[in-house]
């Protein structure tokens, strides 16, 4: 017997296997990772120190990186390729890597065709990602950009813990279906409402009943719904965090004004009654 190499592959064979990744990652919501994209990807300014989104300039002091990050490709040398801007035995770094800045995401974008001509269409941060807690853009804060892994809506890098926790919890008193009074099989992470094995289904999905996987779309959002079964929903709400709380601390200590202890306070009405008994 006589061991065959394995026949190498070529280009165009792994795109066709590249592509084939992708649709399926697309097929089952995977959608973009923003935590791996290079146009959200953490960058510290060379000015002010400060830890931020990656920018073409810093969003604290407005100082333009030394050395800036394409949003595309994530390089911060070019080495030469298909380079609108040709420099012929030399490397482009810096300001001489830069092409363009994206309106959406806020940062460079590197001087190589493919990223100029792909990346206005690809960016992750296009669809007006904004905070779902406080109700931030891009441009509104320095932070960097997540998604929640329950609702799957954009969240802030300042409330990111405050949402996750506080978004695994249905707004009902029971896990009871909404339409009936039996148990909730599936679960809306979205309209936080419970579905029964009967109500899940519905005119268009009725021919979905005898496969062994299947995924159920919301009712009211057409979001996929997942089993209770293998979620960590609760029924309580608890108000904490950066959002939760609705107290004016501050008013309150400017309205009291300074509290040096032990003093007695003798209001206008005190007076008065001093004044008539004498």
């Amino acid at each position: 017997l006589y061991s065959t190499m394995p026949k190498k592959k070529t280009g165009q064979r792994k795109k066709a296997e590249k592509q084939k990744q992708r649709q399926k990652a697309i097929r089952e919501g995977g959608g973009h990772d923003l935590t791996k994209e290079p146009c959200n990807s953490r960058m510290e300014c060379d000015q002010c120190g400060r830890a931020q989104k990656n920018r073409a300039f810093c969003y604290f002091c407005n100082a333009v990186q030394r050395l800036p990050m394409c949003a595309q490709c994530g390089k911060t040398k070019c080495m030469g390729g298909d380079c609108l801007l040709k420099h012929v035995g030399s490397n482009a770094v810096g300001m001489n890597l830069v092409g363009a800045v994206c309106d959406h995401c806020e940062a460079w974008v590197c001087h190589s065709r493919k990223c100029i001509q792909k990346h206005g269409c690809l960016c992750p941060l296009k669809d007006d990602p904004k905070c779902i807690e406080c109700d931030r853009d891009v441009w509104s804060h320095g932070g960097r950009i997540y998604k929640c892994g329950t609702c799957d809506k954009f969240i802030c890098e300042d409330d990111q813990f405050a949402h996750q926790a506080q978004c695994e919890v249905l707004e009902t008193d029971s896990y009871k279906c909404y339409a009936c009074n039996k148990l909730g099989a599936y679960a809306c992470l979205r309209c936080k409402v419970c579905y029964c094995d009967t109500h899940v289904m519905s005119a268009s999905t009725k021919h979905l009943a005898n496969k062994k996987v299947v995924e159920f779309p919301c009712k009211k959002c057409q979001y996929v719904l997942k089993e209770v079964k293998s979620l960590s929903m609760s029924i309580k709400v608890h108000e904490y965090g950066r959002q939760g709380s609705t107290i004016d601390w501050a008013a309150m200590d400017r309205a009291s004004g300074p509290d040096f202890g032990g003093g007695t306070d003798y209001s206008s009405s005190d007076e008065d009654e001093i004044e008539e008994k004498d």
